[in-house]
């Protein structure tokens, strides 16, 4: 029998490489970020078009390489930074493994100009498929500079899995992001498409931070500084009030390296604990030095995850430290243990009329399982087959969709309709009675409404008496553009001013009172939510994002009115028996069921 077992040839070997280290365009502009930073660069401009696919160009004034070092930079496992296996237990540098620019090269078309300082010359070095075409002296700036063409010209099957361009340009701006705030003492530039998306000059922290993420964070950031036997920690935490409803806005640097980690963000998240409402999480930028010998960083391709040797200690500390900051700031509520046990809230004169005492009133007729209307609340009003549109139109609006048979829409014209713990209804029928769930019933309305209006290409909007000027990340900038037309459709005046400024001239007429520059940064954060946990299209997306943003929530308190359109906006959708989400509407009980219920 023959020997079945080979060595794979060195460009098998790199594209599998390739496959773990190079997953998409956001993994190549990680590794030349990584390794301009390494060479001691204080100016690094990153350069893309078409999202990477056609064009990745890294720029440095680093310290550049030889003839024979560029040629070098290119082979497996070959690197400056080991030379013993101790050596990965000291590392403080970006990259160690020297796989990451041999992968790149098995997947792209890749030329390198470098030139070290105070040399007259430089190298140019041409690699297509691991196989360098060409090698000569150039003349260039000191430094280096690396282009990326076509990735994965030889692998299309890998290019086709690739996201749409908007998708992954986000997880490349999300890569510079990180590199930049580790090193606010190094100066970013980063163009995408022959725009400027951010231009980041040598700066504090802080500064760092606003530059990247705008203005709006700078007076919701808290400083933190702990110094401890086992590490030291500074950064900034964000105010309670700055919650998101996505955890984007989160980075953890352990030795100026982007780091993932959900039991340390746990700390930080406890350390929140009753300062939050449910599903909304705190933006925090924190910055770890500790020991390299405490930590093993060399678990993961892309080196993302650590593993801590004292993981418990860690937590603790970074928990303690939030709580600290957050008290010291008076963010979290003191507690005053020699205050006496009665409520102290003080009544000012002039500022406030006193209060009242509560008072009840009942009705001793009232029955809700009566079918007489003259025995019925007067605050429930009735169940009309037809729509009523009424005191609070604005609210809910008009349903332009076809009236399609259901057959618990054949209903009396006085039913009663009662609201449950402000989130069920109740509506009775002749066999039995329906139980809603509100902000599922009122997200369907929505959804299918925007889902129509952008099948339209129109939806309905308000002209806002003063336009206001939104300013946004740059990668919620390219969103808003990509999104532009749609959510123009949906009924929102929006256009752009300058960079990363937009200026709001309209809302959706049916969209409720309050702020439109936060209404739409919370539309493109939960539009990004959803893209990373559905497999749906941008309309749907977009659809389904609406929908849960201005849909009514639990523990909203209707009136009469509200109740009766909300219902008979429900009853005239074809298929009303679930939300977008998934979840039930409403449950249909009848009598035989309640008498099994009570076992009669």
């Amino acid at each position: 029998m023959s020997d079945i077992i080979r060595l794979l040839p060195d460009s098998v070997a790199n594209q599998i490489a390739a496959g773990e280290v190079i997953q998409r365009p956001a993994s190549a502009v990680k590794e030349l970020l990584e390794n301009a930073v390494d060479a001691g660069a204080t100016q690094i401009k990153l350069i893309v078009k078409e999202a990477g696919k056609t064009l990745i160009q890294v720029i440095d004034n680093g310290s550049g390489m030889t003839e024979t070092d560029a040629r070098m930079a290119f082979e497996r496992h070959a690197t400056s930074k080991l030379s013993k296996a101790e050596d990965l237990f000291s590392i403080r540098t970006k990259g160690f493994r020297g796989e990451a620019m041999a992968s790149v090269a098995a997947v792209a078309q890749v030329e390198m100009r470098t030139r070290r300082k105070g040399e007259e010359t430089g190298t140019r070095i041409e690699i297509e498929g691991t196989q360098v075409t060409s090698q000569e002296p150039t003349s260039c700036p000191e430094g280096t500079s690396i282009s990326i063409k076509n990735l994965y010209f030889n692998i299309p099957a890998r290019r086709n899995f690739l996201k749409s361009n908007a998708v992954e340009t986000k997880h490349i701006i999300e890569e510079f992001q990180r590199v930049a705030l580790a090193h606010p003492e190094i100066a970013f530039e980063m163009h995408q498409n022959g725009l400027e998306v951010h231009h980041l000059p040598v700066s504090s922290l802080r500064q760092r931070i606003v530059a990247v993420f705008g203005n709006g964070i700078n007076e919701n950031l808290v400083p933190l500084n702990e110094l401890t036997s086992i590490l030291n920690i500074n950064g900034f935490v964000t105010k309670p009030d700055f919650a998101k409803k996505t955890r984007g806005d989160q980075y953890f640097f352990i030795n100026q390296r982007y780091i993932r980690d959900p039991y340390l963000n746990h700390a930080v998240t406890n350390a929140y604990d009753q300062l939050l409402p449910p599903g909304s999480y705190p933006a925090y930028f924190l910055y770890i030095d500790l020991d390299p010998a405490r930590i093993d960083i060399n678990i993961h391709p892309t080196k993302t995850e650590v593993k801590f040797e004292d993981e418990k200690s860690i937590y603790a500390i970074i928990r303690s430290a939030v709580k600290h900051s957050l008290g010291q700031y008076s963010v979290a509520p003191a507690l005053d243990f020699e205050q006496s046990t009665d409520f102290s809230i003080p009544y000012i004169p002039g500022n406030a009329p006193l209060p009242k005492a509560p008072t009840i009133s009942i009705n001793p007729n009232y029955n809700p399982f009566h079918s007489a209307g003259s025995q019925r609340s007067s605050t429930l009003g009735s169940w009309p087959t037809q729509s009523v549109i009424g005191e609070d139109e604005r609210l809910f609006g008009q349903t332009d969709l076809p009236d399609e048979s259901l057959e618990h829409k054949q209903t009396d014209n006085d039913l009663p309709l009662l609201q449950i713990d402000q989130r069920y209804i109740f509506a009775q029928q002749h066999a039995g009675f329906i139980l809603l769930d509100q902000q599922a019933v009122h997200e369907k309305i929505l959804y299918e409404r925007y889902l129509a209006a952008l099948t339209k290409q129109q939806g309905p909007s308000q002209q806002e008496l003063f336009p206001k000027t939104l300013e946004v990340s740059p990668e919620n900038a390219l969103l808003l553009m990509e999104l532009q037309q749609d959510i123009r459709a949906l009924g929102f005046d929006v256009r752009e001013f300058g960079k990363n400024t937009f200026v709001i001239h309209g809302v959706p007429a049916d969209m409720y009172s309050g702020d439109a520059g936060d209404m739409i940064e919370s539309l493109l954060e939960q539009f990004k939510q959803n893209n990373s946990v559905l497999k749906v299209d941008k309309r749907e997306n977009l659809a389904r994002s609406m929908a849960r943003q201005f849909g009514i929530k639990a523990g909203a308190a209707l009136s009469s009115g509200m109740l009766r359109d909300l219902i008979n906006d429900w009853m005239q959708l074809g298929s009303p028996m679930h939300a977008p989400s998934g979840k039930m509407c409403s449950v249909h009980f009848t009598p035989d069921q309640l008498d099994r219920l009570f076992k009669k």
